[in-house]
């Protein structure tokens, strides 16, 4: 049968400019128990990722040491200095030298333990999107057919590419990031106190000034990213459509209408874009100006102290490093919060997916699909999408093994709904459906859709050689088989024809053949699988007369001896049938053959009527 769980469509992605931390991210609607979930989720990697932690506090120690052993080297140098000039003695190079062999030590051990947290960290974090990517892939094939016709292909890849991704950046970075940061101010605070509590209370109060500056740039341009991420998808819709419907454009002359509709909206967009990016832009001068005029306060305090012998050159040195350390972790957990909420945001939106409502995939003692005849009935069966919204009321059939069964009428009758429920797509609200006596409900769901082969109105082709396309119907066939059922589709000629022939290469979305050529391909791959049911949808729409008739041969081949539904519109198709069920608001108003129906004038013979103006 048709399959589409391979499908290959990427989803469209509409991609802001690169933001500076202050862009609107998207957030979570339970936070707490999203980030419990994924905190459970990962809990089988809790000894590694304690091991991680551990290394991270490790490698910020040393480094956070580093600086006042540093400030020690100076320190030996301007007493040097000042003994020498004064003549009571020389540098110490073999002190200085042995601090800094002990500053190297320290940074290297700190390279070290950094080096290893990251590598365990990063295989982590790729571990678990393997997991999640594993489990949504399999999650997809026992989700049931209504969760994915009421949502687009994009929306549902996107949990397996972008919320994967973007989880994996966030927990790959954001725990260590946010363990150094926290070790480092709490380490630099420490050894700031043990140089000077009162430059470190300088400090300390220069930074609500540069954070409240802060703050107050980022309230000022937030409304302004918003506008600027709305208009941009809005241009990116209207280029989009304009590029995709540009014959229509062409056609009804409607250039100038778009190009003012676009400088409309890239009017707004600019006016965003320039004043989010020019507040953006304030942020780092503002750092840096609070910066200095932190250092500028810090040495003059560190000058006087020095003065008065109470810290030495060397402290002030390690003082004024320890000053930029201690601002650069707040500015790295205050990016890292955005990124942790886009994590938990992604994170909420897979495990949203991942705990859907499921197909019942097994069943206790089922039978068996070997054998199968092909004898189908429908008893009183009601069924609608929505329970107050019944579209099928009281349908009836019995079908015997080998039939030829034609369904048919208007659009919106319940035609495909019947081969759904018979395939178990969905469930009957009441009543039963039996293939060979026995409900639906008593196979296997697998076991039963492999005893129907589909040719369905939209072909689905896969980029591959035609050879492997056609082979999709039994994966095992030989390339022997293979020709044979190309053939019986009609369809080895123009095979032959193509660059390749059989091993020609289809692009992505299959466009380098025909649509009645991609329609030949798909019967020859149902002809291959050799199912005891048929389910043709509309499988001839796509094709000339001439070809549709050379298939139609070949249908009558195929189907003599299987049980086959036919959902047609073009009822020329559908004359040697063996019993036509003519279907209106769900029930079948009349059934019989081609001849009888056209006897009895009815409601089938209206609508043939109304497609040939002399009726046989």
């Amino acid at each position: 049968m048709e399959d589409n769980k391979n499908i290959k469509m990427p989803p469209k992605r509409r991609m802001g400019p690169p933001g500076r931390g202050m862009a609107p991210v998207e957030k979570a609607k339970d936070f707490k128990g999203s980030i419990g979930k994924l905190i459970r989720y990962i809990g089988s990697y809790k000894i590694a990722i304690i091991f991680v932690a551990v290394m991270a506090v490790c490698s910020t120690v040393f480094s956070v040491v580093g600086p006042k052993v540093l400030g020690k080297a100076t320190t030996a140098l301007s007493e040097g200095l000042v003994k020498k000039i004064g003549g009571t003695g020389g540098i110490d190079f073999g002190k200085i030298g042995t601090i800094l062999i002990f500053v190297l030590c320290l940074y290297a051990a700190s390279a070290v333990f950094n080096f290893v947290q990251g590598w365990i960290m990063t295989g982590i974090t790729q571990k678990v999107c393997y997991r999640l990517r594993k489990e949504i892939s399999e999650k997809i094939n026992r989700m049931p057919m209504k969760y994915f016709e009421s949502r687009t292909y994009g929306e549902v890849l996107s949990r397996i590419t972008n919320d994967v991704d973007t989880l994996g950046m966030g927990l790959n970075q954001s725990i260590t990031t946010i363990i150094t940061s926290l070790t480092t101010m709490i380490g630099v605070l420490v050894m700031m106190l043990s140089i000077s509590p009162l430059m470190t209370l300088i400090a300390v109060i220069i930074l609500p000034i540069s954070v409240g500056l802060v703050s107050f740039v980022v309230k000022k341009s937030q409304g302004y990213f918003k506008t600027q991420q709305e208009y941009l998808g809005h241009i990116n819709g209207q280029i989009e459509e304009t590029y995709g419907g540009h014959m229509i454009v062409k056609s009804f002359n409607k250039e100038k209408d778009m190009v003012d509709s676009f400088n409309k909206t890239n009017d707004v967009l600019y006016g965003s874009a320039w004043k989010s990016q020019f507040l953006s832009g304030m942020m780092h001068p503002i750092m840096m100006f609070v910066g200095n005029l932190g250092y500028a306060c810090v040495a003059l305090t560190g000058g006087l102290l020095a003065i008065k012998n109470v810290i030495t050159i060397g402290d002030i040195q390690a003082f004024i490093q320890y000053v930029k350390n201690f601002t650069q972790p707040i500015q790295q957990i205050a990016q890292v919060i955005n990124q942790v909420q886009s994590m938990v945001a992604a994170s909420e939106r897979v495990f949203e997916f991942l705990d859907e409502e499921e197909e019942d995939q097994t069943v206790k003692n089922p039978v068996s699909t070997e054998g199968i005849k092909g004898e189908v009935d429908f008893e009183h069966v009601r069924f609608g999408y929505n329970e107050n919204q019944t579209i099928i009321k009281n349908f009836s059939v019995n079908v015997k093994p080998g039939q030829k069964v034609a369904i048919v009428g208007p659009t919106g009758a319940g035609k495909t709904t019947i081969v759904k429920l018979l395939m178990r797509f969905y469930d009957v609200n009441d009543g039963a459906i039996l293939v060979d006596g026995h409900n639906v409900k008593d196979f296997n769901r697998r076991e039963l859709r492999d005893a129907f082969g589909m040719v369905l109105q939209d072909t689905w082709l896969y980029k591959g050689t035609i050879m492997e396309n056609i082979r999709y119907g039994k994966l095992d066939a030989t390339d022997e088989e293979v020709i044979a059922a190309a053939k019986a589709a009609n369809a080895h000629h123009f095979i032959e024809t193509l660059p390749g022939g059989y091993d020609c290469e289809l692009n992505e979305d299959a466009s380098n053949v025909s649509q009645g050529q991609k329609q030949l391909l798909t019967i020859a791959r149902a002809i291959l699988a050799d199912n005891p049911i048929l389910i043709l949808d509309e499988a001839t729409s796509s094709v000339d007369t001439r070809t549709e008739e050379r298939i139609q041969k070949a249908m009558d081949n195929l189907m003599k001896g299987r049980t086959s539904f036919i959902i047609a519109h073009r009822l020329s198709t559908i004359k040697d049938a063996d019993v036509i069920l003519v279907m209106k608001d769900g029930d079948i108003v009349e059934q019989g053959t081609h001849d009888e129906l056209l006897a009895k004038n009815g409601f089938y013979a209206d609508l043939y009527n109304s497609q040939f103006e002399q009726a046989s």
